[in-house]
């Protein structure tokens, strides 16, 4: 079964050539192994190919020319036995005689060459009635181009030549060469002599060299490239396996290590990434010791601190209470006494909380609920807070009224957190807190048109103790890891919160849920981006009439009970 899908796969991707450049260009990005192969196997092919063509041209001149020579100097040593036949007869104008003379002639041509094509045509067109007739052996006369027979007939000490193509027996054109050259007659005047020789048998050769060198040139390419990949495969192996062994390192498992063979340059690298990976390794486990026994100070200090806090408090309560019976100073005293105790009773508990997250100790408590009647309620709870900073709550719900999974009071402390902290960076604008839901998700937004924050502060708004501007006061309280806390809660849920923010047009936090286990997928139902300003919302964020949480319920399950009866 496994060979029969693998099969279907590679089937699959051959039947998808479309995808193949979309495939391969992935392989040039991704693989270093198929880049150096490819770029090796294109300038190996070049190189080869250009050597090959060099290599060919000079061996087709070279052939040729030797071909050449060879027939020119057959051709003259037939030439000069017939003249020399003619020169030495003493035929004294007989035409018999002449006659006779011109066979004796074609008998020496014909045994002196190495061609059987051979033609002698008489140059003098003046009529004579001495001069033996012309013969043709295996050439015809139309073969003989009009520019060689003038050159001959031009120039009588100088052989001449010229390529043809020459019809064989089986009906085949081959390349041939014609050398013509002139033969003195005596007492008869000038003859041209033309002998053509087939070059059938070079081509041949030629052919044969060129095929030669360009089977020895894919072999090599193909040997080339088998060399390359073993090759590349002994060097880049090591480096995937270091590439991969530094992935796992960087994911967490720290007792990874590179194997180690031999004692090359990439076992020195293996030595050294392994030294590397054990010094990393150690420092994390101390670094980790060390957070732990943070994380356990913190703890037990907050702990043991509950105690002398709670007397503490319960005696800035009795003297607040009595503030009006002390002098003006000491009630001042009694007062700014109270809102610190306060103030140091909420940062304990917030570093409890904290603790217990980093302990992972955090356990939620859920119960179906109404992301809109949580965001109501804090908008209605935080109303006179923001009166006292002259802003105006608005809270917009489209959607998130169905009840879904989730902590209450943990996410009824995200909500005070995020609509707190717009209240006193809002710079007194008009804040929206939007609450809708998709088919995945639940979301709730909280908008403020503020200072707003540079994109550097807005990266670390969810880290512990920061502000994006100390030398701001707090005018509502804050501990510094209200938004840590919050962005804690959120993922415990398996939810996300997201931050927007622009210098000078504002902030917005998003906190997204999922509807059942699991995290948040897609988009969320509430844009992290505002798509327009406050201002143009008009009328459409006043606060609107939300169901209770009991009568919803009623309504949930009257539709399911209508469903019902309608199947």
């Amino acid at each position: 079964m496994p060979a029969t899908s693998a099969v279907a796969t590679r089937a699959a991707i051959v039947q998808d050539w479309r995808g193949w450049p979309q495939r391969l260009a992935g392989l040039w990005r991704h693989s270093l192994r198929f880049r150096t192969l490819v770029v090796t196997l294109a300038l190996t092919a070049i190189a080869i190919l250009v050597t090959c063509g060099a290599m060919a041209l000079a061996i087709q001149n070279n052939l040729w020319e030797a071909r050449k020579d060879q027939v020119l100097e057959d051709a003259q040593r037939a030439a000069n036995d017939a003249q020399g036949l003619l020169y030495s007869s003493d035929a004294q104008g007989d035409r018999t005689a002449l006659q006779g003379l011109m066979r004796d002639v074609r008998g020496r041509l014909s045994s002196v060459s190495s061609s059987d094509r051979i033609a002698v045509l008489r140059l003098d067109e003046s009529p004579s009635t001495i001069a033996p007739q012309d013969f043709q052996q295996g050439l015809s006369s139309t073969t003989i181009s009009t520019e060689l027979r003038n050159a001959v007939l031009d120039q009588s000490d100088k052989q001449w030549w010229q390529p043809v193509a020459l019809t064989a027996a089986d009906g085949d054109r081959n390349p041939g060469i014609i050398v013509g050259q002139r033969l003195v007659v005596p007492n008869a005047g000038a003859y041209g002599l033309y002998i053509a020789y087939d070059l059938a048998d070079t081509q041949q050769t030629l052919v044969l060299v060129q095929g030669s060198l360009w089977i020895a040139g894919v072999v090599l390419i193909a040997l080339i490239t088998l060399i390359v990949w073993f090759s590349l495969r002994s060097v880049v192996l090591p480096i995937t396996e270091a590439a991969e062994t530094s992935a796992r390192l960087a994911a967490g498992d720290l007792e990874v290590r590179l194997p180690v063979r031999g004692e090359d340059e990439l076992a020195t690298l293996g030595r050294s990434f392994n030294a590397m990976a054990d010094s990393i390794e150690s420092q994390i486990k101390e670094l980790g010791e060390l957070s732990l026994v943070q994380q356990r100070f913190v703890s037990d200090v907050s702990h043991e601190l509950r105690t002398p806090l709670t007397t503490i408090r319960l005696a800035s309560e009795m003297l607040n209470d009595q503030r009006d019976a002390f002098d003006p100073t000491t009630t001042r005293t009694a007062e700014l006494l109270h809102a610190q105790v306060q103030r140091f009773d909420t940062l304990l508990a917030d570093l409890l909380e904290i603790s217990r997250y980093d302990a992972g100790s955090v356990q939620l408590e859920t119960e179906p609920t109404s992301l809109a009647h949580l965001a109501e309620e804090m908008v209605e709870e935080l109303a006179p807070l923001a009166e006292t900073h002259a802003t105006a709550l608005r809270l917009v719900a489209p959607g998130g009224h169905t009840p879904v999974d989730m902590d209450p009071r943990r996410v009824r402390r995200v909500l005070r957190n995020l609509v707190g902290n717009a209240i006193e960076h809002g710079e007194g604008h008009p804040i929206v807190v939007t609450v809708d839901s998709n088919q995945h998700a639940v979301a709730v937004g909280v908008r403020d048109s503020g200072l707003g924050m540079a994109p550097e502060d807005a990266e670390r708004v969810f880290d512990r103790f920061w502000r994006a501007d100390p030398s701001r006061t707090r005018t509502i309280g804050g501990t510094g890891l209200g938004l840590s806390i919050a962005l804690g809660d959120a993922r415990l849920h398996g939810g996300t919160l997201a931050v927007w923010s622009e210098l000078g047009v504002g902030t917005n936090f998003v906190l997204t849920l999922p509807r059942g286990a699991g995290t948040v997928q897609g988009p969320s139902p509430v844009a992290l981006e505002p798509e327009e300003a406050l201002s143009d919302l008009g009328t459409v964020t006043e606060p609107i009439t939300l169901v209770p949480w009991a009568r919803t319920r009623e309504y949930e399950a009257g539709k399911r009970d209508a469903g019902k009866d309608a199947s």
